[in-house]
């Protein structure tokens, strides 16, 4: 059965084109190619931009830190696949060799691959979500690069079985540097939970992010009072004083981490009065009745006090720590290495919360447990 488009083209051919033909034609052409490519055909951005856009308002959805785990791969000769996934930026050890060959702080596959591309298979570590944009890292990899990279995603797998489809098609990489590649038609409209990076037709990537808006399934969680600041749970930081030392963003992971740095530490203050802040976005609208600050391994930089206040609004873009805010933690003396409990006497729905340092410091993780509104 030929397409519509084949059978107007031989129309054409037939019998003299009228004008409005032409012009039908040019619209069906149109389409389909806009149709074929718009989607999922990547811009590049800044790494400003990057940031302002996607990381402050969306989570990294593979991470390790987040629960992302490999869970196959066509290769991975030179390093591991798992390096991807890692935390922290990659390192170089120029004298280190392994008996595969030279190390690397990444994922590298053989040379000469007789197929289309090499390939990981990442399950995310949230239940599901739509996707954004991602950010690939070759730092290190400068004859060994991978040339160009594509992301798809599924859902509903089945054993090892998977409905592939496009999210960040097919671009050019170069070497050493770190890219970031965003959907310009912005969030998948499907939420996922399984992930493939390909990269044609092989070579080595050190670091991989892929962002993207978490749809939790509360359904499966706890009947109890859940974290709706949790990352898992769709909680994200999308604003803060100061992250000198580390993100605020990690406040929000599972668990109560390996050190300090998987925590949130700022900068010393030396101002009088100085507060530091950082704004997070809860995963639903909540009546809060617990608050947890954990200090876990801030030991000789636990900041002086902290206090928590919240807020029920949908235009945080214009928020600040002097818009009309409601107490709901008062400023309340920390100690080192220890989970502070704060009963939330307060019935009021909220959406966003803030955490106050004061005067500075460092925590581990916020917890802010409540039913949803």
């Amino acid at each position: 059965m030929p397409s519509a488009l084949t059978s107007l083209s031989t129309m054409y051919y037939l019998r003299p084109p009228k004008p409005w033909f032409l012009v039908l034609l040019l619209l069906i052409t149109t389409t389909v190619t806009a149709t074929d490519t718009s989607t999922t055909m990547p811009t590049q951005v800044t790494q400003e931009q990057f940031y302002a856009d996607v990381v402050d308002n969306y989570t990294d959805v593979v991470n390790e830190l987040v629960g992302g785990e490999v869970l196959s791969f066509s290769d991975e000769w030179f390093a591991e696949a798992k390096n991807l996934i890692k935390p922290g930026p990659p390192i170089q050890d120029l004298a280190k060799f392994i008996p595969a060959g030279k190390w690397y702080d990444g994922w590298e596959t053989r040379r000469h691959n007789t197929e289309e591309a090499d390939w990981v298979i990442f399950k995310m570590g949230v239940d599901s979500a739509q996707l954004i944009g991602c950010e690939i890292d070759t730092s290190f990899f400068s004859g060994n690069y991978a040339p160009h990279i594509s992301v798809e995603a599924a859902t509903d797998v089945t054993g090892d079985s998977y409905n592939w489809e496009p999210v960040i098609d097919k671009v050019e990489c170069g070497p050493t540097r770190r890219q970031f590649f965003v959907r310009p038609c912005g969030l998948t409209k499907k939420s996922y939970t399984h992930v493939r990076l390909r990269m044609y037709p092989d070579g080595g990537i050190a670091r991989f992010r892929l962002y993207g808006k978490v749809n939790p399934v509360f359904s499966s969680k706890s009947t109890g009072p859940v974290d709706f600041a949790a990352v898992g749970n769709g909680g994200v930081a999308i604003k803060c004083s100061d992250q000198h030392f580390s993100r605020a963003s990690n406040i929000l992971l599972p668990g109560r981490g390996h050190d300090m740095s998987d925590g949130w530490e700022t900068f010393r203050s030396r101002t009088p009065g100085h507060t530091d802040w950082v704004i997070v976005r809860l995963g639903a609208t909540t009546v809060i009745n617990k608050v947890v600050v954990d200090t876990a391994y801030f030991r000789g930089n636990f900041p002086q006090k902290v206090k928590v206040l919240a807020i029920n609004t949908d235009n945080e873009k214009d928020l600040t720590p002097d818009s009309k805010w409601v107490e709901i933690v008062a400023p309340s003396k920390t100690t080192a290495d220890k989970e502070h409990d704060f009963a939330v006497n307060n019935d009021q729905k909220f959406t966003h919360v803030i955490l106050h340092l004061i005067p500075d410091g460092g925590v581990k993780r916020l917890r802010v447990f409540g039913t949803p509104a």
